[in-house]
């Protein structure tokens, strides 16, 4: 166990509805019971008066592209020290409901832009990666797995060039219901969003990938 951030830091979590987890859109403060949540609430239980600032900017529905589109107000203007991304579902999610798809090629492309674009303006920020994720709860989403799977090997590429940590999400819940520690269904009751026990779980896995736990 270790205080990982730096007193007087920012910490800001980006991403889409698994990350956004139904945080109040009023309060610039709300985290949500999600994942980012719960990853604060554990961090400041275990190192308290340690004058962390976490944001929570994930957003319902949003791809790749609509993070470069809310480059400047929700990554720029938040001068963050520690940055996670997870983002990629709805790339795949959007050629299955509205006939919209991202390709494999132009998911890169946004989100090297993306990575490029914080570099550029946070030269010692830390980056975290995470993996979007695929569980095998509904059956009518198990077509989607080539889909996700291309968007993975993205976020692994462009990790190995941006990123200073990088959580296997996928692999890691997909293992977890493997080996029986859980059911898909325990995880996420669509294959996509996280349960309350899912969002634990990411939490959990989110800081034992940086050594706080």
């Amino acid at each position: 166990m270790k205080q990982f951030f730096q007193p007087g830091q920012t910490v800001l979590f980006q991403g889409d509805s698994v990350t956004d987890s139904g945080r109040i859109r009023e309060d610039a403060h709300s985290l949500s019971e999600g994942y980012p949540g719960r990853v604060a609430d554990i961090y400041n239980a275990l190192f308290p008066n340690n004058e962390i600032t976490f944001y929570n900017r994930g957003n319902f529905g949003n791809r790749s592209s609509d993070l470069l589109a809310r480059y400047e107000a929700d990554f720029k203007a938040l001068k963050p020290d520690f940055l996670s991304i997870l983002i990629g579902i709805n790339d795949v999610w959007r050629r299955y409901d509205e006939n919209d798809p991202t390709s494999a090629q132009q998911y890169e492309k946004n989100y090297r832009t993306l990575l490029t674009q914080v570099r550029n303006d946070f030269p010692k920020i830390k980056i975290m990666m995470i993996d979007p994720f695929l569980l095998k709860t509904t059956p009518e989403k198990f077509c989607w797995r080539e889909e996700v799977d291309s968007k993975i090997q993205v976020v692994r590429t462009l990790a190995t060039e941006f990123a200073d940590y990088y959580l296997p999400l996928d692999s890691i819940l997909n293992t977890l219901c493997c080996t029986n520690l859980y059911t898909p269904a325990q995880l996420s009751t669509d294959s996509v969003h996280p349960t309350y026990t899912g969002h634990g779980v990411i939490a959990y896995q989110y800081l034992k990938a940086l050594d706080i736990i």
